[in-house]
């Protein structure tokens, strides 16, 4: 889910001061305003700017959420992506998602789930294929895995139904759409703006309402205003696993690691 950071001084500030310095604000603007400067423009250096939050909408084909067991409404835990490859079978979310998958019960992925419905069937998991530097020690670098899915009836291939994002790795962060499932939901959000650089090799990227159950969400890039699909540079994951609040979420850069990751997934596949 989004994360969070350390608050700022000025909001642990007494009541009294956050007037005084509301004060100094207001005199300070009207002050270096000319003398012929309409009444209310002070007002502009009051305007708080409200906060980008994620919007419900009815989905894309190729993004979808993760079950455990039966797509149910009430199950889906995470959320992931079809991402283009030669045999048209996988799908790209968070390994944190399945860092407790000793499931009983086997994983199923619902591409376009909404209202509790799969338009474009029940695909389950057949293979997941993560980096060893996650799987040995759960490098937030590292925090990408591989599905290798099939139908649960029939033989098509799941790109062949739904599209599929291509892979872009290498490339600096930039302008994002970015999509995910929240647990207590039956429709995704999605939310674009900027994703910056966090660290080394994560990305940090600021819209509200990524609770639980985004991880995994794409990071797309370059998106098709047709069919929704677009460059898939990053899922929610990596730092304090996606973050530790609904408005800061973030995403290992995708480098050499994951284009050797999805090598390794196109050869299992």
């Amino acid at each position: 889910m989004g994360g969070g950071e350390r608050a700022l001084p000025w909001r642990a500030a007494p009541l009294a001061s956050r007037i005084s310095l509301l004060i100094l604000v207001v005199l300070g603007a009207t002050m270096a305003s000319p003398a012929a400067a309409p009444a209310d423009s002070a007002g502009a250096w009051l305007t708080v700017p409200v906060p980008m939050s994620g919007e419900s909408f009815p989905g894309t084909p190729a993004v979808g959420a993760l079950f455990e067991g039966a797509a149910t409404a009430a199950s889906h835990f995470c959320t992931a992506s079809v991402v283009h490859s030669p045999k048209r079978d996988l799908v790209i979310t968070a390994a944190h998602c399945l860092a407790n998958s000793s499931h009983p019960d086997p994983i199923t992925f619902v591409p376009g789930f909404r209202d509790g419905r799969a338009p474009y069937g029940v695909w389950l998991t057949a293979r997941v294929v993560v980096d060893r530097a996650w799987a040995s020690s759960g490098d937030p670098d590292d925090d990408v895995a591989f599905l290798v899915v099939a139908a649960a009836t029939g033989s098509r291939r799941i790109e062949d139904v739904t599209g599929a994002e291509r892979l872009r790795t290498g490339g600096p962060a930039g302008i994002v759409r970015v999509t995910g499932y929240p647990d207590s939901q039956d429709r995704p959000i999605s939310c674009q703006n900027r994703a910056t650089a966090f660290r080394a090799r994560q990305m940090r990227f600021v819209c509200d309402g990524f609770t639980d159950g985004t991880s995994g969400g794409p990071f797309l890039s370059d998106v098709s205003p047709t069919t929704g699909n677009g460059l898939v540079v990053g899922v929610i994951g990596g730092y304090q696993r996606g973050g530790y609040t609904p408005a800061i979420s973030y995403s290992p850069m995708f480098g050499k690691n994951v284009a050797a990751l999805y090598q390794t997934a196109v050869a299992l596949s």
